[in-house]
């Protein structure tokens, strides 16, 4: 149930950060759905090689270069899917930003909607 709870909200800021940011534009609440899915796969298997294999650069910049990596994936989710369209690279950014920011929010309320799952 937590689970599926943290997908519909994460595909409900998915809807907000494209009402929020120009740049960014999701056709439908099933296309937010396909994109959340999408973008947790991604964030799941390939980010972590991208940390690894950028790690000096991430040092080098002191940390500032996942910024780039999350844009690259948001970037990455938005070619894969009809439903999810991002302008350019700084349109993914922002992006990638504002959906980050409410992926934290989305985790601690689901922390404590759901405390022992």
């Amino acid at each position: 149930m937590k689970t599926l709870t943290r997908w519909l909200l994460l595909a409900g800021a998915l809807l907000l950060v494209a009402h929020l940011y120009p740049g960014v534009v999701v056709t439908s609440f099933t296309s937010a759905l396909i994109a959340a899915l999408v973008l947790g796969l991604l964030n799941t298997l390939l980010r972590p090689i991208l940390v690894l294999l950028t790690l000096p650069v991430t040092v080098l910049t002191l940390g500032l270069f996942l910024f780039i990596i999350n844009a690259l994936m948001f970037w990455a989710a938005a070619s894969l899917l009809d439903g999810l369209a991002v302008t350019g690279f700084w349109a993914a950014l922002v992006g990638s930003l504002i959906y980050s920011l409410c992926g934290m929010v989305i985790d601690v309320a689901v922390e404590r909607l759901f405390p022992g799952d």
